[in-house]
């Protein structure tokens, strides 16, 4: 990445940084800082904006629905370009901030031979080397990128017709739509991974924290990075909190099931015979 691209992003950083802080609470760890938060939110806003314009152009019968909350054909049309260079300069504020965080490692490849136990929550802890993100959230990122640099390259020919000719606006026209229904199937499952998948994950996007239990749950390496705790007797820990308690909860429930069979004392007394 060119020193002018992370000069910006620490400029723009420092700005966002002093517009507010995240507050973390007893039994939270620190996710995503201000600064994340507002590029992600840019970014995500301005893909649904891009995406809703361009399904509008794409399908006559999107177009009847669409188009009239954008205010007509000719500036959704006028707008769809712009909406998606909002999101290419967004996203790449994102890349150079996420860059070192979403490289390949070898505990990625590990992720990926686990991918079916993940998808079908047959474990209910991480492996202790998954970082800050796992696989799948690399993946995710990276398919971002290509799909990005495609929009960016085919939407100019697409823009600009007169200048790159036909022949390239109809492959251009392919490769943006292909591009586009993957990230579409992308986001879907993102939006899926970070709420009901994970609970707990949304609010890191929000108010910037997790719990310490989500944090050594889905990535018991970064846990451990930024605590300096080990994951593992943090996780045993609280699992002896829960029987302790369940273990209350069930002598409390056996003192009341007593306490409802023994027979009520007699008001009166006993009776002379």
């Amino acid at each position: 990445m060119s020193t002018e691209a992370e000069r910006l992003n620490e400029q723009t950083r420092g700005a966002t940084g002093r517009g507010g802080r995240t507050k973390v609470y007893q039994g939270e760890v620190l996710r995503h800082g201000v600064y994340t938060r507002a590029v992600h939110w840019a970014v995500a806003v301005f893909f649904i904006l891009s995406m809703l314009t361009g399904f509008a152009i794409f399908s006559p019968w999107l177009y009847a629905w669409i188009a009239p909350v954008f205010g007509g054909g000719a500036i959704t049309r006028l707008l769809h370009p712009w909406f998606g260079l909002a999101f290419c300069a967004a996203f790449l504020l994102q890349m150079i901030n996420w860059l070192r965080p979403m490289r390949w490692n070898r505990s990625d490849g590990r992720w990926l031979r686990r991918i079916r136990k993940y998808a079908t929550n047959e474990e209910s802890l991480e492996a202790e080397d998954v970082g800050k993100f796992n696989a799948g959230q690399k993946l995710w990122f990276w398919t971002i990128v290509v799909s990005a640099a495609v929009f960016l390259l085919t939407g100019f020919a697409l823009w600009l017709p007169e200048i790159f000719g036909r022949e390239l606006m109809w492959i251009a026209y392919f490769l943006h739509d292909v591009a586009a229904l993957v990230m579409l199937g992308g986001f879907i499952i993102h939006l899926y991974e970070g709420t009901a998948q994970q609970p707990g994950t949304f609010r890191s996007m929000t108010r910037g924290t997790v719990t310490d239990a989500w944090a050594w749950t889905h990535h018991p390496a970064w846990y451990g990075e930024v605590t300096g705790s080990d994951p593992r007797e943090a996780y045993a820990r609280a699992a002896r909190r829960r029987r302790e308690r369940q273990h209350m909860i069930e002598e409390w429930e056996r003192e009341q099931d007593a306490r409802e069979r023994a027979p009520e004392p007699d008001p009166i007394g006993p009776r002379a015979q």
